[in-house]
Formats: C-alpha cells, structure tokens, sequence
C-alpha cells in the first residue's frame, strides 16, 4: 500500500477530529478569528498550492453569503498587491514555512493588517507571527497533501460560515455524518475505480466544476501533476464551454463535480455531450443516474455548499490506483519539495546548472 492511500484512508478520522477540536479545545481561537474579520473592512483569503485550492472551495461560502473577500493567491498579493489598512487576512498554509507566507507575514505587519492563520504546524512562521493562529492538529501526510488539504478547507469553512452566522450544532452533526458516510464509502468507490476503463496512462485530462467544488478540481489536477506526474487542466465548467472545448476528441478523459443544487442539469448536459463526442467522463456529486459517465461516483449526503469536503475523495483514490497503473510513484516528489524556502528556479542550490 502506497503512503499516499494510507493518507487517503484516515481521512474522515481528521476530518472529525478537526471538527472536535475546533468546537472545543481550538474555539477560542476561531471565536477571535470570527470576530476579527467580522470588524475588517477589506478581507483577503490566501494560500499557494492546496491551500490556495482550499481557499477557492471557501471562497464560494462568502460569496453565496454576501460578504466578498478577495481570493489571492500569496505569491501575487506579496508582489503585485499593496494592503490596504483596516483589513484581515486570512493565511491558508499546512506547513507555515512556504517563502511567500513568510514576506506575506512581513508585508502585512508593515500595512498594520491583521492576518489569521490557519495551518497544521505549530512550529511554523504562520503559527508564531499570525494576530490569530488556529492550528489544526492533525498528522503530516508523507507527500502529497491529503489530510492537510481537507482539515485546513473544512477550518476555513468554519470560519467563514461562522463570520456570515450560519455555522451551529446542527450543521456540525450533519458534517460528522457525511464524513462517517463517506468513510464506509470508500471500499465500494475503489472496487469502481478497480474495474473501470476510465483510467488510462497518459491520457489528455481535464477537469471542470463549479461553486464550492471548484478547489477540488484544482485540487485533483495539482495530484495529477504531483502523483501521476502526467499533465492535466482545471477550470470551471463555465468558462470551459467559450472556447476550450475545442480540444474535445477521442479518449479525452474528463473529470466533472455535478453541485448538489445548482446548475445539475445543464452539467450533466455537458457530460451527456462529451461522451457522445467521444470523450471519457468521470462524474462526481449527490444523487447521479448512473449512465451518464464511464465512472460515476455518488456522494453520501451534504450541503451542497460543503461537497468539497467529501468530493475530493473519490478523486485522490483515482489519482493514487492510476499513480500505479502508470508505474508512477505519488509517494516521492522528483523535483519539488514539501516546503519551498526559496523563490528562485526549480533546482536545488547544489545542482550543477551549467548549459548542457
């Protein structure tokens, strides 16, 4: 078993833990946390990578609540934005060591910001130097971020739902079900992925969706990239049908996140018509006839607006069988590091980069 599903399968676990933790021992923090972007006038939400990914599925929470943040990521708001007073920002980093989280951190003491960090590293700049740290306890995972992914999304979306005053009880318990649900999901999702010929190596792969789900296409794309070391896209189904789907052809594989409220039936028109031009799709949502794609995967009950804590599963499992069907390993990195100190080319310092 690679390291990377053993990431995958303790998933629901941190995620529930997550969820205790920050209605019991980390609630004063997230208290803080709400408080303080409740009272800013101008509100940044970043990241840089999966965290980044995260902060697209957040995103959507504040939009849909009438309450506009700005979604940027930590390399462009460090170099090609001024902050200005009076705003928070709230930081999205597992490990809070990246380079561009640590000028951030400067850049906004100098603008008299308030920055709330969330991340999975106590130890971590982010964690140290952040007005508001909420640290989410869970295990490091080997590589590719799974768990580190999820539990800082799920964190993130507390808080924005908690700032628009739509986070209770009732909402946490229904959380707790759809992650126990998804759980035993899991078995039935790798025994589809086991048989399907949607999987091919060095396929085309493009993936599309919509609202709060938008992360996990991003998402699945970066693990595509990082696991598969194969290339892929993702963009929102929107925007694919004013001008990219002219690529669409034989054996093109597609990925698509159905919403469990908006815009299901024009989406699943889409998938309708990709397949009869001859594209390969994969379908992931609530309530999905089956027919409508080579590998469908039903998700277990959820708010619509929280699916991409859950939707991402599905998605890493097929990642990390076709990892291995294209004798890949997603369990070490060739190029890229856990943490990027650095700003400056792709190799390490010790490399001889002499023109061959």
């Amino acid at each position: 078993m690679t390291h990377f599903l053993r990431d995958i399968l303790r998933q629901p676990e941190e995620l529930q833990r997550t969820l205790d933790y920050l209605l019991g021992v980390g609630r004063g923090s997230l208290d803080a946390a709400v408080a303080a972007v409740r009272a800013a006038r101008h509100v940044y939400l970043t990241g840089i990578g999966s965290s980044w990914h995260a902060g697209l599925n957040v995103s959507a929470m504040f939009q849909l609540a009438a309450r506009p943040v700005s979604l940027v990521d930590a390399a462009e708001l460090v170099h090609f934005a001024a902050i200005p007073a009076e705003s928070a920002i709230i930081v999205i980093s597992r490990s809070g060591r990246s380079v561009e989280i640590v000028q951030l951190l400067a850049k906004a003491a100098k603008s008299g910001a308030t920055v709330v960090g969330i991340t999975n590293a106590p130890d971590g700049a982010l964690a140290r130097e952040a007005r508001i740290a909420i640290i989410v306890p869970v295990a490091m995972d080997h590589a590719i971020s799974v768990n580190t992914y999820t539990t800082l999304a799920l964190a993130a979306g507390i808080l924005a739902t908690s700032v628009c005053a739509s986070f209770d009880a009732t909402v946490a318990n229904s959380l707790s079900r759809s992650f126990a649900a998804a759980g035993r999901a899991i078995p039935s999702w790798q025994a589809q992925i086991e048989k399907s010929a949607w999987l091919a190596p060095n396929s085309v792969s493009y993936f599309l969706a919509r609202g709060s789900s938008l992360g996990s296409a991003y998402e699945t794309r970066l693990m595509w990239e990082e696991g598969v070391k194969s290339p892929a896209t993702a963009m929102g189904t929107g925007s694919f049908r004013h001008g990219p789907q002219e690529i669409v052809g034989k054996d093109v594989r597609f990925g698509m996140w159905i919403d469990g409220a908006k815009m299901r039936e024009q989406d699943l028109a889409v998938a309708r018509d990709l397949r009869q031009l001859g594209a390969r799709v994969m379908l992931i949502g609530q309530r999905l006839p089956p027919d409508v794609g080579e590998l469908v995967f039903n998700l277990p009950e959820i708010a619509s607006e929280w699916q991409f804590l859950v939707d991402i599963f599905p998605a890493q499992l097929v990642a990390e069988r076709l990892a291995r069907l294209s004798g890949s390993d997603p369990d070490t990195f060739r190029l890229s590091f856990f943490v990027v100190e650095d700003e400056a080319g792709l190799l390490p310092k010790d490399v001889n980069r002499e023109k061959r």
